[in-house]
């Protein structure tokens, strides 16, 4: 399993993860050409190998137009130990440019990454990275994310620091995602909104229940963007287990722009990993004794196309023996607000209970199986490399079945038959 590791002893931005993502050898082509393909102009891009505190890695920058002639003037008159890029990622205290920093709501940002011709797997990504900002940019000031307007998040250079983020990982076949503890920093910066505390509000709400450390820097360590990123894509926090490392495989640096005594620098690794069927997942629950089942159904139908894992009710009695139901839902753990925020607005609850469950997993594969009457879609459970378990998909069985005359519970098990032959279970493993 290819397990990516950001190692944060510098903080993360955008242009710091596409950098360190670049640098680990994600194609700059695949990335030219997925960033033209957004209704975006406006900007051009320097990426570059340079030094920073004495370690090699890839600058990756945005320069919006009134900036590219200035830093094609002055990129000479640094030396290498400086990044020349005017332009950086979407640090606060660096954003002080009025042109093209147009403020974005959050569904004009999705309608750009929609109407692109990225794949679905960047799509989703790149839209995942910018709710989970969103909603904690409505939190903080007091607006729904529909509501809100971005106005550094929305600005181009961030736009495209976050899809080539995407970009970059769907680009080196990621298995797995993990960050070391997250550094943050005391003081105070210079934002759209004014002058507010290190941590940043949004950056604090981002990474509630996100591991971090306060260290004594005084500027900005991490963005907003920089935490969108450490929250959609992180599968886990903290030391790696060494000893499921099998192998190392490449390690990047993304530089960042500034200089201090400890090297503003990302670095990423991947290396193989042993993989394993356990992980972490979340329980939300809450009892409800005063909604009917159609709007309960509605409510089931919105948190499923969150991406939750599942959804169901349970039948329960409640104080004064009134019947009522307890919603459940399984989620990913960095799911949590989403789904949270959907259940409050959406239901009667006025209160919601967690609790984070380890669980175990088949391995799992996809094959198609022609049963004599057509093609039917199964499910393949592995356990320690034995497939165990066959599931036919519902959709086809049902379709066969009133296209042959043959019942449902046929098809099914005329599926299962010809996943358990010989040779079918041979191509599976």
């Amino acid at each position: 399993m290819r397990t990516l590791y950001f190692d944060c002893f510098s903080g993360i931005s955008g242009d710091m993860t596409v950098g360190a993502l670049l640098d680990l050898g994600a194609d700059e082509s695949k990335l030219m050409e997925g960033l033209k393909s957004l209704s975006i102009d406006g900007y051009d891009l320097e990426i570059g190998k340079q030094l920073k505190n004495g370690i090699m890695g890839t600058a990756f920058t945005v320069l919006l137009e009134n900036e590219v002639e200035e830093s094609h003037e002055h990129e000479h008159n640094h030396d290498h130990e400086h990044n020349h890029n005017h332009a950086h990622q979407h640090t606060h205290e660096e954003h002080r440019h009025d042109h093209d920093h147009q403020h974005r709501s959050y569904k004009d940002i999705v309608h750009l990454i929609e109407n692109s011709s990225l794949n679905n797997k960047i799509k989703d990504l790149s839209k995942r990275i910018f709710e989970v900002i969103a909603v904690a940019e409505g939190k903080i000031h007091g607006k729904s994310m529909d509501e809100v307007h971005f106005h550094e998040v929305g600005a181009v250079d961030s736009i495209i620091d976050i899809v080539g983020t995407a970009i970059c990982i769907d680009s080196l076949n990621i298995d797995k995602v993990l960050f070391s503890r997250i550094p943050l920093s005391r003081g105070f910066v210079k934002c759209a909104h004014g002058v507010f505390p290190l941590p940043a509000p949004a950056v604090m709400e981002i990474l509630k229940e996100v591991p971090i450390y306060y260290s004594d820097v005084t500027f900005e360590l991490v963005t907003p963007t920089g935490a969108g990123i450490v929250k959609a894509l992180g599968e886990g926090f903290g030391e790696p287990e060494s000893a499921a490392i099998t192998a190392i495989e490449a390690i990047g640096y993304g530089l960042g722009k500034k200089t201090y005594e400890v090297p503003n620098v990302l670095r990423a690794v991947i290396f193989n990993e042993k993989k394993t069927s356990k992980d972490s997942i979340l329980k939300i629950e809450t009892n409800i004794d005063d909604m009917t089942p159609e709007q309960l159904g509605f409510v089931m139908e919105q948190i499923l196309e969150t991406g939750a894992l599942d959804v169901y009710f349970t039948n329960i009695m409640m104080k004064k023996n009134r019947s009522a139901i307890m919603l459940t839902v399984l989620c990913n753990i960095y799911d949590k607000e989403k789904i949270s925020s959907l259940i409050l607005k959406n239901t009667s609850t006025f209160g919601i209970r967690y609790t984070e469950m380890r669980r175990q997993i088949l391995d799992r594969k996809f094959i198609e199986v022609n049963t004599g009457f057509g093609v039917v879609k199964c499910k393949v459970g592995i356990l320690n490399g034995t497939a165990t378990k066959f599931s036919p998909e519902y959709e086809d069985c049902k379709s066969l079945a009133r296209t042959s005359g043959r019942s449902i519970i046929d098809i099914y098990h005329i599926a299962v038959s010809k996943c358990m032959e010989n040779d079918i279970r041979h191509n599976i493993l």
